[in-house]
């Protein structure tokens, strides 16, 4: 019994040793804290894009009648002026001879009427009206060889062709859709910007300025040229809280196309910004915090405002100041107004191996 009495209390001493040996070592911890390093930077943005061409239209038949010719194929590049579709001209052709003889007999009319007239035989209102039935006559003309100008459809500009929706052989209606075409040597792309981004671009001061951006290719590849930010629309949507802006690029090899979709990248520059590692911060009902360490070695803890993010950091806009000490590892194993051990690391070496500590 004596020897059971022993081996119970050689535990307890074991135990009280162990336990003694922990609070030492949590004593002993030294956390790791830096302050936030102030340089000038640039964050890109990237946002969603629709592209369309600088012109893209229906090209429609504008009389009634057989198709008889299409001169131009789905994708081809046409001239401006260059004819695509060829309507039966018959009818047309009939109706302007119809007009041209009409107008020739009210012109003979008009010289007999004006030769009476000279010799007082009708009145001088005799000859006014021949000469208004003279008028209406050519205006018969004119229209007549309009409606025959129609049958012919030509490219009202250069571009590319799109789907045929007709064939040859087809009977028209006036207006029916015969293909579309596209200018496709600028191409606007429009991208939405959250209502907080607009603000900050319109109340920038180079917002008169016009701003260039970049557009990210659905292949992950961007874009030869430089496209130019030109206008903003009028309203917001309600639904997204996004407004749309519009960009301008030069399309020199043809390579974009009406209907394509890719990414604006947007550089901002942020001159003077305060920076910190991600890993420094934590969340609370959706709100950022860091833990500052003052002068007695107390952490803090402290709200802050991201301003934009990078890989790994922050771009703090409000709460810090380029002196402070923050916290940054063992956040989750200290306390607000808890006094620790630190042991201070550069900003610099911090970032540069950033990669490592944020695994």
């Amino acid at each position: 019994m004596k020897k059971i009495h022993v081996f119970i209390g050689l535990l307890l001493v074991l135990h009280i040793s162990c336990e003694n040996k922990k609070e030492e070592k949590k004593e002993e911890t030294k956390f790791l804290i830096t302050s936030p390093v102030k340089k000038d930077t640039s964050i890109t943005k990237d946002y969603v894009s629709q592209i369309h061409s600088i012109r893209h239209i229906e090209v429609r038949a504008l009389e009634k009648g057989y198709l008889q010719q299409i001169s131009v194929d789905e994708g081809q590049v046409v001239k401006k002026g260059q004819q695509m579709f060829h309507i039966m001209p018959n009818v047309y052709q009939a109706d302007l001879q119809k007009a041209q003889a009409e107008a020739k007999v009210s012109e003979i009319e008009l010289q007999n009427t004006k030769l009476l007239a000279d010799g007082n035989v009708v009145s001088q209102n005799e000859y006014v009206m021949a000469k208004a039935n003279f008028d209406k006559a050519n205006a018969e003309v004119s229209l007549a060889r309009t409606h025959l100008g129609f049958t012919d459809i030509k490219a009202p500009f250069s571009g590319i062709m799109n789907h045929l929706h007709v064939r040859e052989g087809s009977l028209l209606d006036e207006g029916e859709l015969l293909t579309t075409l596209s200018d496709n040597s600028k191409m606007w792309v429009y991208f939405n910007v959250p209502e907080s981004e607009y603000l900050d671009y319109i109340t920038s001061k180079d917002k008169d300025t016009k701003k260039s951006v970049n557009l990210l290719m659905a292949n992950n590849k961007v874009f030869n040229q430089t496209g130019i930010v030109e206008t903003i629309e009028a309203d917001f949507n309600n639904e997204t809280g996004n407004i749309a802006f519009r960009a301008t690029f030069n399309n020199p090899d043809g390579i974009l196309r009406h209907g394509e979709t890719g990414s604006i990248l947007m550089t901002t520059p942020y001159v003077g910004a305060l920076i910190i590692p991600q890993k420094a911060t934590f969340e609370i009902l959706d709100k950022k915090y860091v833990f500052i360490v003052d002068k007695d070695n107390i952490v803090r803890q402290t709200e802050i405002s991201v301003a934009a993010e990078l890989p790994h950091l922050f771009v703090i806009s409000k709460g810090l100041k380029a002196t402070d000490k923050l916290l940054l590892d063992g956040i989750r194993m200290v306390k607000n107004n808890e006094k620790i051990s630190t042991e201070f690391i550069e900003p610099n070496e911090v970032i540069s191996k950033l990669a490592v500590y944020a695994e």
